[in-house]
């Protein structure tokens, strides 16, 4: 198989890539910058260029850029950055993949997309929630739109577990000082994922033709934040006594700290388990072991 990334550089995508190479498939790169090796594309997604031969003879497409969502305040302008940096994108790439009658679109997009949830547990069937994340994930998976015949699979991804970055790449140093501790009430839940199952989902959708639409990216497990941070403790053998109110958290990031660390999404990967994918880790204690 012939699979163009764009986002190729990032933590999934670079593990990604280097898991369909291993397993003989053929990746190539969309890049902003001047293309420099062998498989690089240079794209400006603006402007809507794509260089040529992106396209040519590439069976799938996976779509896992955007501009990263935290650390900041969200500003007007921060937002409209965010949003940018993931729409307009999947509509360039969504219309190539029509004009080249390329067989399947894997787009980006979060949990984020059903809001502050509670203790509900949602499948991929639940409704859109409310605040800016969800808006953004609705108008990020509807730029899919122009995929034209392609099977378009939306993958809502969770937090994504990894030492070398994502939430626990941050975390780590500072549970290893004992500066660890939970957020708010720490009821809010935490739809985690391994790196190792983020990247295998992925290319599970993209080998099975029976997966389309939305499909969440989470462990089989959420956890709530307190027993996340327990966990994280018990991982790396550092007390997580600490405390953060969420009127704290509030007060010193905006909308950005509330939605981001007190909203929560009781997610689980209802679509990808039916679909018949194994996951290498169940529990969020296996998933920090592996991290």
């Amino acid at each position: 198989m012939r699979v163009l990334i764009a986002g190729a550089s990032g933590l999934i995508g670079s593990a990604l890539g280097d898991r369909l190479r291993r397993e003989g498939h053929e990746v190539r790169r969309l890049v902003r910058r001047e293309a420099r090796e062998g498989g690089e594309f240079r794209w400006d997604p603006p402007s809507g260029t794509i260089a040529s031969g992106a396209f040519e003879g590439v069976d799938a497409v996976v779509n896992l850029g955007g501009k990263r969502l935290f650390p900041g305040r969200w500003s007007a302008m921060r937002k409209q950055q965010l949003t940018d940096s993931r729409v307009e994108p999947t509509e360039v790439l969504a219309e190539a993949v029509a004009e080249h009658g390329v067989g399947v679109l894997v787009n980006a997009s979060a949990v984020g997309y059903y809001g502050n949830a509670g203790s509900s547990i949602v499948d991929e069937s639940a409704p859109r929630g409310r605040g800016f994340l969800a808006e953004l994930c609705e108008a990020w998976e509807g730029a899919t739109a122009a995929a034209g015949d392609a099977r378009v699979v939306k993958i809502r991804t969770g937090l994504v577990l990894s030492a070398r970055g994502g939430l626990y790449g941050l975390l780590r140093p500072l549970f290893r000082l004992g500066l660890g501790g939970r957020l708010g009430s720490g009821r809010q839940y935490m739809p985690w994922i391994s790196l190792d199952d983020e990247v295998g989902a992925i290319v599970h959708v993209l080998t099975h033709e029976d997966v389309s639409g939305p499909v969440n990216l989470t462990g089989p497990e959420p956890v709530t934040n307190a027993e996340f941070t327990r966990a994280v403790g018990r991982a790396l053998h550092r007390p997580a006594p600490w405390w953060v109110p969420g009127i704290a958290l509030k007060a010193a990031l905006g909308q950005a700290g509330e939605e981001m660390a007190l909203y929560g999404q009781r997610a689980v990967p209802a679509a990808l388990e039916h679909s018949g994918y194994a996951f290498r880790h169940r529990t969020l204690a296996g998933a920090l072991a592996a991290a």
